[in-house]
């Protein structure tokens, strides 16, 4: 390889890892969410937040619920009281009971499931898309990370009601900052737990084999690194006559 061609490779990947994944946010700075996959209380306690806010519209149908109590360390009785609200059973998958055709005749839209979210947002875009709904004069919903959404704030009752507080940048009247006019039954920094919880299961949710799967890659790596050792111990008592 050319030093040119060598150094077009060297920029292309710099030029990625400053870019990372796309964040669909428009430019916005985004919070970082921190999540940790292996905090298995986080993940239970998300996907609590999950099934009683999200899973009446948004169905996560790659996931079954016997999957959901082995990896969380909970036996499928706790699931089965705590976890699912239907008639569904253990071994069926997180699924909704609308209809994608009535959602669109009745949201305009069908909700998106929710099994890769986090795979396709991130969760950085995710933790802060829950935190910056807001009231419009007007009383609607809206967001600053997704403009126009049209989902509204489920968890409102957690965080509270925010307002927007305008300033003027080059002409244009933007949204400065939002103010929490009406608190929820969480303080700011409990929602904050909330919203954390709730992107640690959507996380966990978009590929659940991740923490098993580097697992077995540090032990992968273990045995190469081990095999390398012996290869050359082996290599150096074959070649020790020639030289």
């Amino acid at each position: 390889m050319n030093k040119k061609l060598l150094s077009c490779v060297f920029s292309l990947v710099a030029l990625l890892a400053v870019a990372g994944p796309a964040s669909g946010s428009g430019g916005e700075a985004l919070e970082h969410a921190n999540v940790n996959v292996r905090d298995t209380a986080a993940i239970q306690r998300g996907a609590q937040v999950f099934v009683n806010y999200c899973l009446s519209c948004h169905a996560a149908s790659y996931m079954r619920y016997n999957r959901l109590a082995e990896d969380l360390e909970l036996n499928e009785e706790l699931v089965m009281e705590n976890l699912v609200f239907a008639d569904a059973k253990i071994g069926d998958t997180m699924t909704i009971a609308m209809q994608p055709k009535d959602a669109e005749a009745w949201l305009g839209k069908a909700p998106p499931d929710l099994s890769l979210i986090a795979r396709s947002r991130g969760t950085d875009w995710l933790y802060t898309y829950f935190l910056t709904f807001y009231q419009d004069e007007s009383g609607r919903w809206n967001n600053i990370t997704f403009p126009n959404a049209s989902m509204p704030h489920v968890l409102w009752p957690l965080q509270g009601i925010q307002k927007p507080v305008y300033a003027t940048h080059d002409g244009h009247e933007v949204i400065d900052h939002l103010v929490l006019a009406k608190p929820g039954i969480e303080s700011p920094e409990e929602y904050e737990d909330t919203v954390r919880d709730l992107v640690t299961f959507l996380k966990y949710l978009s590929e659940p084999s991740e923490v098993k799967r580097k697992n077995t890659g540090v032990w992968v790596l273990l045995f190469l690194a081990l095999f390398a050792l012996v290869s050359y111990a082996l290599k150096a008592e074959y070649w020790r006559d020639v030289h």
